[in-house]
């Protein structure tokens, strides 16, 4: 009884331990992201679409808003391959040494997803919802004043959940090697996935047709990657289940 509670307080120690390097970490990542962000906000603000744009604040808070806004989000970009090792750190003494190889090669590939998700949604996406909008402006005769918050949050509400969503190979592929899932059950429940994605891809969309599909089809495709990911997934499960055994 001794034994096992010590285990949990070395456990919780452990999981204590972990936090705080994380912590630590991503405020050294935020201070070092104030003198990232300014020039990340000029360069946005004049790239594509954007430099066709006035960008106006209506509040006096909008500036600073939106710097401590972009110093926070690049921190987190730079934080996540630290929180992830530290997760893999916490959680590696209790899987198979061949386990812990692969479960730690999903961190750079889970990185990788994230940056592209942003990447297409940004130089994809993005430019074909600003130059839809704003046609359809000067077809209804109306003067845009943008200002520079909503801007903002627009981008933010259409590029990070596509860099979340991205992730769905990885954890797909991580829930497959933990069996919680498996490929024959993603391909059961598939036509209530397509709707799930669906539903995900019209809330981050404007409602027009086009920009939904621009969004729910690569998702569509991801979910079949991700499908195609788990058969492989699960067969050196299977495999690593034999030679154990």
């Amino acid at each position: 009884m001794n034994q096992n509670e010590m285990s949990i307080y070395d456990h919780i120690g452990e999981l204590r331990k972990r936090l705080i390097i994380v912590v630590v970490f991503f405020f050294l990542a935020v201070v070092g992201s104030f003198f990232i962000a300014e020039p990340l906000i000029v360069y946005l603000q004049k790239a594509d679409e954007a430099s066709e744009l006035t960008m106006n604040a209506f509040r006096l808070t909008d500036p600073i808003k939106i710097y401590m806004q972009f110093a926070f989000i690049v921190a987190f970009v730079i934080t996540s391959p630290i929180a992830l090792y530290q997760l893999w750190a916490f959680i590696s003494p209790g899987l198979y040494s061949r386990e812990r190889k692969v479960t730690l090669s999903y961190i750079p590939i889970s990185v990788f997803l994230f940056l592209l998700g942003i990447a297409f949604s940004y130089f994809v996406l993005f430019p074909f919802v600003v130059d839809f909008m704003s046609r359809l402006a000067s077809r209804l005769d109306i003067q845009q004043v943008i200002g520079i918050n909503e801007y903002f949050q627009f981008l933010f509400q259409l590029t990070l959940p596509f860099g979340i969503l991205f992730q769905l190979p990885v954890v797909i592929m991580f829930l497959t090697r933990l069996g919680i899932v498996t490929p024959a059950f993603l391909a059961k429940v598939r036509k209530y996935a397509y709707f799930v994605l669906l539903v995900i891809g019209a809330m981050i969309t404007p409602p027009e047709l086009i920009s939904h599909m621009m969004v729910t089809i690569p998702l569509f495709f991801l979910y079949e990657i991700s499908i195609l990911i788990s058969k492989g997934a699960y067969k050196k499960k299977l495999r690593a289940e034999q030679e154990q055994e």
